[in-house]
């Protein structure tokens, strides 16, 4: 009874966004790479919007997946329960993935706050499959963004996975590399330097790949604008850091 309510939840959801697709966006999602060969045409927006009212269940992701639907698939991932993703889904869905959006979306929304996310990019970034490597570095960029407790050493140990993958010439992987290295660089000042040593790294390798990501990197982690935001943010916590210490010392005397 429960499986024949989740298809049927499924069902009405797949009808809601058909009832706001706009097939005329689909050239342009073919323009930037985006396979649409089972895609509606729903907006980003309006899967959000949809998301909202089914946030948490897992089984209704489950069956949006099955569907097979381009944007249902995207949708599965906002709305899936990231403490009950395991290992085995995500294996599944990503030998799924035939396109970069839905595996950014995946890895953002989803893949990145699952248990097994560090030892299932850890073994993907081995992998040869576009979709499936392209997610390993994809899950490592959106980490950088999101997740603030996470210790510097955790993003220095994939410098040198990124140095290995940065000669892969396929776009979505090299695109994927360069995104997370850039993230790296954007959390610290340390990890700044740090990805920008390893940038000069990549230029002295004779790969046009790597030396493209390299080039893409260096221009915005040297940037004004990322250097001056940093420093800030590292000025802000300084301060933090000596107001506690000085209310220590206070409630001590």
């Amino acid at each position: 009874m429960a499986r024949r309510a989740t298809d049927a939840s499924a069902r009405s959801v797949v009808a809601e966004m058909r009832s706001v697709a706009d097939p005329s966006r689909k050239p342009g999602m073919a323009r930037v790479g985006i396979v649409v060969d089972r895609a509606l045409g729903v907006s980003i927006p309006h899967l959000r919007r949809i998301a909202r009212a089914h946030r948490g269940d897992h089984a209704l992701a489950l069956d949006l997946w099955e569907t097979e639907i381009h944007e249902a698939r995207i949708l599965a991932s906002m709305v899936d329960d990231a403490r009950r993703v395991t290992r085995a889904q995500m294996e599944t869905w990503v030998a799924d993935v035939d396109s970069w959006d839905l595996c950014d979306q995946l890895c953002t929304n989803l893949f990145r706050s699952a248990r097994s996310a560090d030892a299932a990019a850890r073994a993907w970034a081995r992998r040869d499959e576009e979709f499936v490597k392209r997610a390993a570095f994809s899950i490592v960029a959106t980490q950088a963004v999101h997740d603030r407790d996470r210790g510097d050493e955790y993003f220095e140990d994939w410098l040198p996975r990124i140095r290995r993958a940065a000669t892969d010439e396929r776009a979505p992987v090299k695109k994927a590399v360069n995104w997370a290295l850039r993230q790296i660089g954007k959390r610290n000042l340390a990890l700044r330097d740090a990805a920008i040593a390893e940038a000069h790294g990549l230029l002295e390798l004779d790969d046009r790949s790597a030396r493209w990501i390299a080039r893409d990197a260096l221009r915005e982690l040297r940037s004004p604008a990322v250097a001056e935001r940093l420093g800030a943010r590292a000025r802000t916590r300084r301060g933090n850091g000596s107001r506690h210490a000085s209310s220590t010392r206070g409630a001590s005397d």
